[in-house]
């Protein structure tokens, strides 16, 4: 097994071997600290391992956010663009993993409202909380800084521009939609910059 195990290694590309290297503190990390509950025998302990997966997910927000603010400051970049472009890409990339994940399975429709549905999770409930959670330990309300009520327009106009992207595609999932999407997203961060930077 182990041999096997020594041939699949070798069979991996340079960048592969690398992202494995990389990873390994990490992947080791969650192996000690969360049970595995695919393993028969160990359903129970689904909901321990949820919990401890929540925890994790948590500490590396954390880890994060403190970074984009780090590196924001170094470069003299505002809160608002590290958040708009950088923090808003990484945050999505377990939606996008997920949606790959169900597409590849032939399940479009549950790709699409995964990424729906959990954008409104997003605003609806993880916003709220924190808010919540401050107000209520430090009785003072949280106030709201830069141009957010022009950037909820722009953010309604994007919606209807993709809403009229589909419907224009007939409903279907393409590769000419996939690029208008993406071009979609471009316009939307020039935008942005751009505004901050003359408004500055």
């Amino acid at each position: 097994d182990d041999d096997d195990d020594d041939d699949d290694f070798e069979s991996y590309s340079c960048g592969q071997r690398l992202a494995i290297i990389l990873s390994l503190p990490l992947n080791l990390a969650l192996a000690l600290t969360i049970p595995d509950c695919r393993v028969p025998g160990r359903e129970g302990y689904c909901y321990l391992t949820f919990i401890l997966s929540i925890a994790w997910i948590g500490a590396f927000s954390y880890v994060m956010v403190r970074g984009i603010e780090i590196i924001g400051f170094q470069f003299g970049i505002p809160d608002f663009i590290m958040g708009v472009v950088f923090l808003a890409a990484g945050t999505s990339v377990p939606d996008l993993l997920s949606s790959v994940v169900v597409a590849k399975q032939g399940k479009g429709d549950m790709a699409v409202s995964s990424s729906i549905g959990s954008n409104i999770f997003d605003v609806a409930v993880g916003l709220p909380i924190p808010w919540l959670v401050y107000t209520i330990i430090t009785q003072k309300s949280v106030r709201v800084t830069g141009p957010i009520p022009l950037s909820i327009g722009i953010l309604l106009l994007m919606v209807l521009l993709v809403i009229t992207s589909i419907a224009g595609s007939g409903w279907k999932m393409s590769l000419r939609l996939g690029g208008m999407m993406f071009l979609l997203y471009i316009g939307f961060l020039i935008e942005e910059v751009l505004r901050i930077i003359v408004f500055a």
